[in-house]
């Protein structure tokens, strides 16, 4: 028993529960900043230290109790997603996300699926669920990433608008194989239609509340208002919207990105966005540190070789997926290549339909398919940040991580800037000049002339 679970002040225990979460997250980013890892990478590692099967620094209550962390983090992330869905950006390259996305999704689906039914000879219900579920890609480790390195470019664009994409498309795979495989354990010979339209119509529900929200924001959000308000308001409207879809048992993830996406084609403010930005990292580093913690290490062992497999075939199938949907959709080469190792991470939504599936198999069933989801999904978000780092460097995105994000180095980046803004102008008067010209201080002689000794001359050069 630690010393928070024996403290009689509950507000305390929290209190000081939080604090060691968020000193935890920052000081072990100080040693994978060495290694060269993404901060998400540190987190988690930061969340299984602190959990109940290495430290127990934090009680397992405290973890329990901070569920809703999840929701909220998955809701700003999701809205930050949504500025990447203009109109004019969606004319050009939407047709080729949206094959990218279905194929990257289903052939993972389809790989689970087919490994799971005749490697492992597990039951079709099973197999069902856990592929569809394994469609889904966890946007917040690779755009945490992202935002980390300021990576910017079409592969990036692509890589934003394909994550946001694929849970979409992972909810209606695993609505379609709820369907199914209520109709195979109940032994009817009526389809169970209700178990299948109950998720669409209330996943459909929250896009068009999230598409008012969203148009109801140029209004509730105007120009006049102060930054503080305007932050406030914002916080306030993504904080009812995910607890109203959390009322109803659906992800906040969809609802909150259609908002930020019609608030940004209605109303085009991107300070709004960038203000979020700088309220979340907190609760970012929150909700990755709370992974860490849930994994239960010694599940790892149930699952065996059953979450080997789920865990490197699923890989292999986004890859090969998102591969063959860019050479389809005519994407570039950077696209085809690098885009697959973006797409490897998996928490969050996945973990929620682990949950809705272990209601619907045998209880022996459903305990493994929520253990291979959570071990192997903490497991992606410490793969996953290095993987999609990778990808950003093999395709040029960025050039070099950065070190430190401390003082010194943005004043090491800012006098490189500097230094390199003087050189191009020096070039420039220098192609601006005469060839034979000096860029010195004009000297005037009479015509036949001859300098004279000392004279146009410094420290024994001429001027």
């Amino acid at each position: 028993m630690t010393f928070l679970e024996q403290s009689a002040n509950h507000s305390a225990a929290v209190i000081l529960s939080l604090a060691i979460i968020l000193f935890s997250g920052f000081l072990v980013t100080r040693i994978t900043k060495k290694l060269r890892l993404p901060d998400v990478t540190a987190y988690i590692v930061a969340g299984i230290l602190l959990g109940p099967y290495v430290f127990r620094l934090v009680p397992q209550e405290m973890i329990d109790g901070m569920d809703f962390v999840t929701d909220i983090a998955l809701a700003y992330i999701a809205f930050g997603v949504g500025k990447y869905f203009k109109l004019s950006e969606l004319r050009k390259s939407g047709r080729q996300v949206i094959l990218i996305t279905l194929f990257e999704a289903l052939a993972a689906a389809l790989a689970v699926t087919l490994m799971m039914t005749f490697v492992f000879h597990l039951s079709v219900s099973f197999s069902l669920l856990l592929g569809a579920i394994g469609s889904a890609t966890a946007p917040a480790s690779t755009i945490m990433t992202i935002r980390q390195y300021r990576a910017k470019g079409d592969l990036v664009n692509t890589i934003l608008q394909v994550v946001a994409l694929d849970d979409a498309v992972a909810l209606i795979a695993f609505s379609i194989c709820a369907a199914i495989v209520g109709e195979l354990e109940s032994g009817s010979g009526s389809l169970n239609w209700k178990l299948f339209l109950e998720p669409l119509l209330l996943n459909l529900f929250a896009i068009g509340l999230g598409a008012i929200c969203g148009y109801l924001l140029r209004w509730i959000i105007s120009a006049r208002r102060t930054r503080e308000h305007r932050l406030i308001l914002i916080n306030a409207v993504i904080f009812s919207l995910t607890g109203f879809c959390t009322l109803l048992d659906i992800s906040p993830l969809l609802s909150c990105m259609v908002m930020g996406t019609v608030y940004i084609n209605v109303i085009a403010d991107k300070d709004l966005f960038k203000q979020v930005n700088h309220f979340s990292p907190p609760i970012m580093l929150l909700f990755f540190v709370l992974s860490g913690m849930r994994l239960n290490v010694p599940m790892l062992a149930t699952a065996g070789m059953i979450g080997v497999g789920y865990f490197f075939v699923r890989i292999i199938g986004k890859y090969v997926g998102a591969y063959a949907g860019a050479v389809v959709s005519g994407a570039s080469a950077v696209i085809r290549n690098y885009l697959g190792l973006a797409l490897v991470p998996q928490a969050g939504v996945s973990i929620g339909l682990a949950a809705l599936g272990q209601r619907i198999l045998p209880a022996g069933a459903g305990a493994l398919l929520s253990t291979i989801i959570l071990s192997s999904g903490v497991l992606y978000e410490m793969v996953g940040p290095a993987s999609a780092k990778m990808a950003l460097l093999l395709s040029h995105t960025i050039e070099e991580p950065p070190i430190s994000g401390g003082r010194e180095s943005k004043k090491t980046s800012a006098a490189k800037e500097k230094g390199r803004i003087a050189a191009l102008s020096l070039e420039k008067d220098g192609a601006a000049k005469p060839a034979g010209k000096s860029c010195g201080p004009k000297i005037v002689r009479r015509a036949g002339e001859m300098p004279q000794k000392g004279k146009g001359r410094r420290n024994g050069h001429h001027v």
